[in-house]
């Protein structure tokens, strides 16, 4: 599987928790522009986007909700909102291709993540 890591903040440190949790290499990742990380989804040249914000959706996700769509793109954490099993869960079922969060959520986000994207 490979990750795209877009959005506005904490990219470094969302690679580095893909890095060091990536169940022995069967995940890659590399940081890139949001711009740039979400076309590489479009392309097929990465199989998913995860991007942080202050509010886990507009600096997080707004590139991927103009290149990939609304559908392909769900918000699992927001401020005061901490990123829920089922909602990860709901958003892989239907599809998504991109995941935003914020930017205090990357270990419970991205645990979520690595746990269900198949």
């Amino acid at each position: 599987m490979k990750i795209a890591v877009g959005g506005q903040m904490n990219k470094k440190e969302i690679k580095d928790y893909i890095d060091s949790h990536s169940d022995g290499g069967r995940v890659t990742c590399e940081i890139f522009t949001d711009t740039e990380a979400a076309m590489k989804v479009k392309s097929g040249e990465y199989d998913y986007y995860v991007g942080a914000c202050q509010s886990g959706a507009g600096g997080a996700l707004a590139m991927a909700y103009g290149v990939l769509g609304r559908d392909k793109c769900a918000t699992i954490g927001m401020c005061g909102i901490a990123p829920k099993e089922s909602k990860v869960i709901d958003a892989v079922q239907r599809g998504c291709k991109a995941f935003g969060f914020t930017n205090e959520q990357v270990e419970p986000a991205m645990s979520l993540l690595l746990k269900h994207l198949p």
